[in-house]
């Protein structure tokens, strides 16, 4: 049975989270493309810079997850080693045949606690 699109990005996302990089490996098509300023496109080039960012070593906290059609939009808590209040981050993956074939993300430092009443998540 093939796993839905949700449930791949899920698991994922799980094994990214536990410090496995190279799942990657089998998620990204070849021919991933990146929309992030500074992110490179392709599969080999954006394993490489995610291995070196500071996401690889980060905590990361999933949020919640909204599927439509072939889109996954993950929102989650990333926070850094040194970083007690992290970063907001929400990430949009397309896929096609199982793979990941487009990613954009929306990535915001979590303030201070008394500029967000209501939290950031």
């Amino acid at each position: 049975m093939d796993k839905t699109n949700k449930q791949l990005v899920l698991d994922g996302f799980r094994e990214f989270a536990a410090g496995n990089v190279e799942v990657l490996r089998t998620l990204l098509h070849e021919n991933f493309i990146e929309h992030s300023p500074g992110n490179p496109s392709g599969r080999g080039a954006f394993i490489e810079f995610i291995a070196a960012a500071p996401v690889a070593g980060a905590h990361l906290d999933l949020k919640r997850v909204i599927t439509e059609e072939d889109h996954v939009v993950m929102h989650y808590h990333m926070t850094p080693e040194g970083d007690e209040r992290g970063i907001a981050v929400v990430d949009i993956w397309r896929l096609v045949d199982g793979q990941i074939v487009e990613h954009w993300d929306v990535v915001q430092p979590v303030p201070e606690a008394d500029q967000i009443p209501n939290g950031m998540f």
